[in-house]
């Protein structure tokens, strides 16, 4: 997991679009400034009796146009610099997709893994405990995110309740069904990478039948859009995880690739194709490259190795500016962060919503509308990158920043 860089090529993308917009440097200092960072102490009573302390943060960096809005993670080395990064990157993203929500961030570095359940719970709602006055349905809105899901949301939720005396499915999104959570928020983000991809193929004319497909990640997101592909007509060629994967040029055997992990099997060690290195699998010839893994992957060394068509971005900060240029220069398709993974944010706004309206939609009607908005925001993209003559990813950029910036115009400063 890279993250050193993380928010150093946060500002290296802002700046590009700032410039393309003409930006003064008065705004432009406000955009990047973050309205707040919390850090807390988080003391946690382990197993063995002994009191560990945990330090935790929220990040909070602009709600111009709405609550804030984004998730939790909990990582070894989660940091305030990574952190901040993936505030602003949220607020980027919700703005993209017309999102009523600002962004925001927060984590604990922590191995979960290592942690049992009774840890992690006892953490986690001492966290909750401590950055309370700050978050809420109408404030500041959190998520799953590495390292955490719908059970530790439940957690959050139910801390955050009893703190207030009644009980506010809203204060979180990711939830478990039966506390208000919503159908198809799981595979959201991976679904939401599905549809700007097949975009991407029609727009470009590349076949889905027989299309080769690379995936590095085989979380929530990466098996999600794996799966849909292959429901496309799509052959997966390569699939690995942090220990590595596998990889068969005829195609990979998806069932029983999930079937095996779900008996605890490592990835790499299923008897299918033979065995890749993350390395390797962006050295794949593919039509399709989806990196669903974890930031920093795509970097100055590797990007020119990287030999596919179309690129989505399905994890946050995968792509370094760096080499971002060596792939638009190779003439791949990258479809940005931004816009590739906001499945994940556009279904926690439907589930906000219905957890506000007490008033729950179907999973159908859920997949549409997120086809839809997604379908939606890549033809809005792609039509500023035309006529701009930049790339996907300064034009997701420019059109968000632009719509912060027009909300501060719009309300001004105070006092």
């Amino acid at each position: 997991m890279t993250t050193a860089n993380s928010l150093p090529n946060a500002l290296t993308q802002f700046e590009a679009a700032a410039d393309r917009l003409g930006l003064d440097q008065g705004l432009r200092r406000r955009l990047v400034a973050c309205d707040r960072s919390l850090i807390v102490s988080v003391p946690t009573m382990m197993d063995d009796g002994g009191l560990k302390v945990f330090t935790g943060c929220r990040v909070q960096h602009n709600n111009t146009l709405g609550p804030f809005k984004g998730g939790i993670r909990y990582h070894p080395e989660v940091s305030l610099d990574e952190i901040t990064a993936l505030a602003m990157l949220m607020t980027w993203k919700c703005a993209l997709m017309g999102l009523p929500y600002g962004g925001a961030k927060g984590g604990i570095p922590c191995d979960p893994r290592a942690m049992s359940p009774g840890e992690l719970e006892r953490m986690t709602r001492r966290y909750t405990s401590e950055i309370f006055l700050i978050i809420g349905p109408d404030m500041d809105i959190p998520a799953p995110d590495l390292g955490t899901n719908e059970q530790i949301m439940a957690w959050i939720m139910d801390t955050y309740s009893m703190q207030r005396g009644v009980t506010v499915p809203g204060v979180v999104t990711g939830k478990p069904l039966l506390l208000g959570g919503s159908l198809g928020r799981k595979v959201a983000a991976g679904r939401g990478v599905h549809y700007v991809v097949v975009e991407a193929a029609k727009l470009l004319g590349v076949t889905l039948e027989g299309a080769r497909v690379a995936v590095q990640g085989f979380g929530n997101v990466g098996r999600t859009v794996a799966q849909q592909l292959r429901g496309d007509g799509c052959r997966i060629v390569a699939v690995t995880g942090s220990g590595g994967g596998r990889y068969h040029p005829e195609g990979l055997d998806l069932d029983r690739l999930v079937a095996h992990m779900g008996e605890g099997g490592r990835l790499d060690e299923c008897p299918l194709g033979e065995r890749i290195n993350n390395a390797e699998l962006f050295e794949i010839p593919c039509e399709i490259l989806v990196p669903a893994a974890v930031a920093g992957q795509i970097t100055e060394g590797n990007a020119h190795k990287v030999r596919t068509r179309i690129l989505a971005e399905g994890a946050n900060a995968a792509i370094t500016p760096a080499a971002d240029a060596i792939l638009r220069e190779a003439g791949i398709f990258v479809i940005p962060d931004i816009l590739a993974n906001a499945g994940g944010v556009v279904v926690s706004y439907f589930e906000w919503v219905q957890d506000l309206q007490f008033y729950f939609w179907t999973e159908r009607e859920i997949n549409l509308r997120l086809r839809e908005i997604m379908s939606q925001a890549f033809q809005r993209v792609h039509s500023a990158a035309e006529k701009q003559r930049v790339d996907l990813r300064t034009a997701a950029l420019m059109i968000a920043i632009k719509r912060v910036t027009d909300g501060h115009r719009l309300r001004g400063t105070y006092p």
